[in-house]
Parts: C-alpha cells; sequence; structure tokens
C-alpha cells in the first residue's frame, strides 16, 4: 500500500511538475510585537506566536519574528469536481471546477468530513509542490471552468488561494471558495475581490454549539456571509445536521428567518446528512425524515431554494420553480439528467427569473 502511494506521488510529481516539499512563504495579514512575538490577524483566533510557535491551525508558524506559511504551493489532494459536489446548485451546473486543498483548518469541528487533512500538519502528509499558474494550467487542461479551494479549510492558505486566483481570473477562470467563514474583515474584503462564488458551512445557529463543537464564533460567521452579500459574491449555504446536536426545530426556523431577512429569500440552502466521522463516531447518520423536516421548515419560512444533500435520489436534490412549481433541475447525485432553466436564467415554462449564473 505505501509502495502504491508513493508511486501515485511520483506520477503526479510528474504529470503537474511538482516535488514533494513545500518551503515557507511569508504570510499577509499578521504584526510583529516585542522579542520576536507575532500576532495573527488573518482569522479571529488571532493567535500570539513566540517565535518558533504555530497556531492551532497547525499551518502559520512564527520563525524569527516573521510569521509564515508552510502551506503556500503544497497541495495535498486535487480532484476535478462536478461543481454540484461544492456543493454549488445554481453556479454553472453541469460544469467542473478543479479542486485543491492543503493540510490544516482554523477550526476544530467534532464531525469534521476531512479530518484526515484538516486535522494535520504538512509534515505529516505527502505534499505536492505546484506554482499559481500550473493550478491554472491544468484546471484548463482538465476543461474545468472554475477553481475550487475546498476540501480543508482555504482561508488558512490565504496567500496560495489569492494569488492562484488572480491568476484563474486572467485566464477566464472563475474561483470558489468552500468555507466555515471564520476569517477577519480586512482579509475576506480583500480576497472576494477575486472569488466569484462560495459555498458556506453555516454549521449551526447556536452560540454554544459554534464553541464547544466548532471551535469558532456564530456571530464571525454571519458578518462573513452579510460582507460576501455587500461584495456581490454568489453565495450558497450548507448546514450538517448532526443527530441532537443542532437539528430543533426552533434552531432551524431562527436560522432560516435570518438567512431571509440578512441575505434574501433566494440564497440556496442545503441541508446535509451526518454520517459518523472523527470525534463524533458514536452518533447515527441524520434519518432522512430529519432532514426533510428540516426543509420544511426552510420552505415555510419563505425561502426559496432548498435542498437535502448526502441522500442519493432524494427528490429535494432537485431545482423546482418558486413561481410554477415545475421541475427545472433533475439531479441524480451530482449528474443533472434534465434542465430547464434557460441560458438567461428564466423558467422555461412560466418565464419566472431564478437566481444564479447559468452561462
Amino acid at each position: 500500500m505505501k509502495l502504491l502511494k508513493f508511486i501515485f506521488i511520483i506520477i503526479l510529481s510528474f504529470l503537474l511538475n511538482y516535488s514533494v516539499f513545500s518551503d515557507a512563504h511569508e504570510a499577509s495579514f499578521y504584526k510583529k510585537g516585542k522579542d520576536k512575538r507575532v500576532t495573527c490577524e488573518l482569522c479571529p483566533n488571532r493567535c500570539e506566536l513566540q517565535e518558533g510557535q504555530r497556531g492551532p491551525c497547525r499551518v502559520r508558524e512564527n520563525r524569527g519574528g516573521i510569521l509564515y506559511t508552510l502551506v503556500y504551493g503544497g497541495i495535498v489532494t486535487y480532484h476535478n469536481d462536478p461543481i454540484e459536489k461544492k456543493p454549488l446548485y445554481h453556479y454553472l451546473p453541469g460544469t467542473y471546477s478543479f479542486s485543491i486543498a492543503t493540510a490544516g483548518c482554523n477550526l476544530h469541528c467534532l464531525f469534521c468530513q476531512n479530518y484526515t487533512i484538516s486535522q494535520a500538519a504538512p509534515e505529516d502528509l505527502p505534499v505536492l509542490k505546484v506554482t499559481p499558474s500550473a493550478i491554472v494550467k491544468t484546471a484548463i487542461s482538465e476543461k474545468s471552468s472554475s477553481i475550487a479551494y475546498t476540501y480543508n479549510e482555504p482561508i488558512i492558505f490565504y496567500e496560495f488561494v489569492y494569488d492562484i486566483a488572480q491568476s484563474a481570473r486572467e485566464s477566464g477562470l472563475k474561483n470558489i471558495l468552500v468555507t466555515a467563514g471564520y476569517i477577519n474583515e480586512e482579509p475576506l474584503r480583500k480576497l472576494f475581490k477575486v472569488i466569484d462564488a462560495a459555498n458556506v458551512d453555516l454549521k449551526g445557529f447556536n452560540r454554544e454549539y459554534y464553541e464547544k463543537v466548532v471551535g469558532g464564533d456564530l456571530e464571525i460567521v454571519k458578518r462573513t456571509l452579510k460582507i460576501m452579500k455587500e461584495e456581490g459574491v454568489w453565495i450558497e449555504i450548507t448546514t450538517l445536521i448532526v443527530p441532537g446536536m443542532n437539528d430543533t426545530d426552533e434552531e432551524i426556523r431562527e436560522m432560516c428567518r435570518w438567512i431571509k431577512t440578512e441575505l434574501g429569500e433566494d440564497v440556496p440552502l442545503h441541508f446535509s446528512r451526518f454520517h459518523p466521522m472523527y470525534k463524533l463516531k458514536d452518533l447515527p447518520p441524520t434519518p432522512t425524515e430529519t432532514l426533510e423536516r428540516m426543509r420544511k421548515i426552510a420552505v415555510e419560512e419563505g425561502l426559496n431554494y432548498v435542498y437535502i444533500g448526502n441522500v442519493p435520489g432524494s427528490k429535494y436534490s432537485n431545482t423546482y420553480c418558486p413561481n410554477c412549481g415545475k421541475l427545472l433541475i433533475s439531479r441524480f447525485g451530482y449528474l443533472i439528467s434534465e434542465m430547464n432553466i434557460s441560458t438567461e436564467g428564466k423558467c422555461k415554462f412560466c418565464g419566472h427569473v431564478i437566481p444564479g449564473i447559468w452561462k
């Protein structure tokens, strides 16, 4: 098995001009202090680091009074995914998004579905080194329409994301962020000058859950979503429903009311099924009935596009016209079998405008 993994890495290195080592790169958004201390100002953790110390994200380190990112140019996985996998259902449906990830994360969700990379340090994993331009060239060769920064938290490889995104835009590719939204305002606004769409994990809607299960602050994520809307980015939201933790009717109803009031009734919302993972392996998968109940509440609260994810074959992965009720997009998993939205973004049956980017 180890030999196969090694051969796999060597083949990738050859095809994409990678090496298996990643160099340190000076980080953005930090402040120097006394005695060679630094304060990272990228995310709300605002880690104060002594010389030689790393933040809990595992990828930003103080070296001689300078903060370095250890994952610039060092990816641990990549795939050419259907854009529906992000999930984005109203953004260039049927296209592919070249998706990359590094090690590390600035949150520590007990249910993390990608914990083997998000909760790892870069030296714990095989790292493939590549430049921003090489990522863009590979995406174009794969006939991708966009590049997605995903699988782990892209905020922690901020500098690499930003440089790739700039290069991608110059080549006509779109940029997609799949994120928990745990970032300070200044770097967020700068980043979203080069990002076109985002799926944001709104992991729940109570402060205690965010603090104890996610390791963050709900109010920061709410602020991030409002800033994204101000910046004109296409937004979709995913909420992973964890049995017994964030699945009360009252919490979901409050969340949906907030989304409608602050972001608008047309923001797509995805309720995703939890599978036992990481430190919550003793919990059962989310019952399908629970997800359908959550969806019913969201529709009652006036959200027009509410989906259920991680349930293959569910009719609630389809898109329906909120005006005439006709089927607009039929999906099975990540595959589209029927499309009834015009390139102008209108229902082909009644002409109702369906918000999204369709061409």
